[in-house]
């Protein structure tokens, strides 16, 4: 026996999403581009507090709307789920979808 780490370890996705503000349809958007990078990813999404957009990867906050006001740039996330499912320790995501605000 070795003492390598496991290759494509299954990895534990948690989405708390806010109902109210329909982030359903981003919380189903986001968990497809993580199955694209690792189809063994385990994902759950579940309404939970308003405004919220909270990922959580194997029990760690790695992004949290409720901080930075907007929603996180998905395939930064599906990167960090990879690399976790090869090992790796989970880290928070810094990119962010852009804002898209016209004034009229």
């Amino acid at each position: 026996m070795t003492n390598e780490k496991k290759l494509d370890e299954n990895v534990n996705v948690h989405v708390e999403y806010c109902g109210v503000c329909d982030y359903g349809g981003h919380c189903l958007a986001l968990a497809k581009t993580i199955k694209e990078y690792t189809p063994n990813a385990l994902i759950v999404c579940k309404r939970g507090r308003q405004g919220s957009f909270e990922v959580t990867v194997n029990e760690k906050l790695i992004y949290s709307k409720l901080r930075t006001m907007a929603l996180p740039d998905y395939d930064e996330v599906a990167y960090v789920i990879n690399d976790v499912s090869k090992g790796a320790e989970p880290r928070e995501i810094e990119g962010q979808q852009p804002i898209n605000c016209v004034i009229s």
